[in-house]
């Protein structure tokens, strides 16, 4: 690798680090990039590359966001616990898939990310108790669906899954957007930390790269989670819409070419 490839994957993995801080899913940054960057790697060692440095992004945020804005322990501790099994799972079977798919995937998860933000303004903008106050089968549906379907999908394939999680939490529960993302960042680090686990057990991950890129994605972390406790819910929104507009138009034209 040249020494301007890998200085542009650095800075890469710091804008990642911003964007999963404030709207989760950074993979969507940086995992099609390492794609475009790597063209002869396996798809495996892309992708456990891409969960070495992001695991290193989510760990800082989720503290930051520990510290001032508190998680929703009754969703974020059992999801968290699930998805470090479904995601080791999911990336158990990740060598079978075919870099092909994984734009496709891409795709889907931002059409449906943009569709539910635009089409319900007032999502994550107020809080509806957080899942205090939810039954106790939906609040184990939730549960499930970020803590099991959605950690096996990070294994996987695995960008968005941070945005698609933060929706979730919004959505089912009504939590705002600064609940939401502290809780989503308990259920990925675990989630990250499942199929990091087991690529490094098969030996796919790029250490040197993935460790420098890590290094980054905590610095733009950090960057990111004090600006989304400072500008709040509303900025949050708007800043997942624009990563989503800008993403699908980006991948959009790369599918079609």
């Amino acid at each position: 690798m040249s020494v301007e490839l890998v200085v542009f994957l650095l800075v890469v993995a710091l804008a990642a680090g911003w964007v999963d801080a404030v709207v989760g899913g950074g993979g969507l940054v940086q995992l099609p990039v390492l794609l475009l960057a790597l063209p002869g790697a396996p798809p495996s060692a892309i992708l456990a590359t891409d969960k070495l440095s992001s695991i290193s992004g989510t760990t800082a945020s989720a503290v930051g966001f520990a510290r001032n804005a508190g998680a929703e322990l009754r969703v974020a501790v059992p999801a968290g616990v699930l998805g470090l099994a479904a995601s080791g799972a999911g990336a158990l079977t990740a060598g079978t898939v075919p870099a092909t798919v994984f734009r496709p995937f891409v795709l889907v998860a931002l059409l449906v990310v943009a569709c539910v933000v635009i089409l319900r303004p007032g999502i994550g903008t107020a809080s509806g108790g957080g899942g205090r106050h939810a039954a106790a089968p939906r609040l184990a549906g939730v549960v499930v669906l970020v803590g099991v379907a959605l950690p096996f999908y990070n294994g996987l394939v695995g960008p968005g899954t941070g945005a698609m999680i933060l929706l979730a939490l919004s959505v089912l529960l009504r939590m705002d957007f600064l609940t939401g993302s502290a809780t989503a960042k308990v259920v990925n680090v675990g989630a990250n930390l499942g199929a990091l686990v087991v690529f490094a057990a098969q030996g796919h991950v790029f250490w040197l790269l993935g460790l420098g890129m890590g290094a980054c994605n905590v610095l733009g972390a950090r960057l990111g989670t004090r600006t989304a406790l400072r500008r709040g819910s509303g900025f949050i929104r708007a800043t997942l819409l624009c990563v989503v507009a800008a993403l699908l138009v980006k991948l959009g034209v790369d599918q079609l070419g």
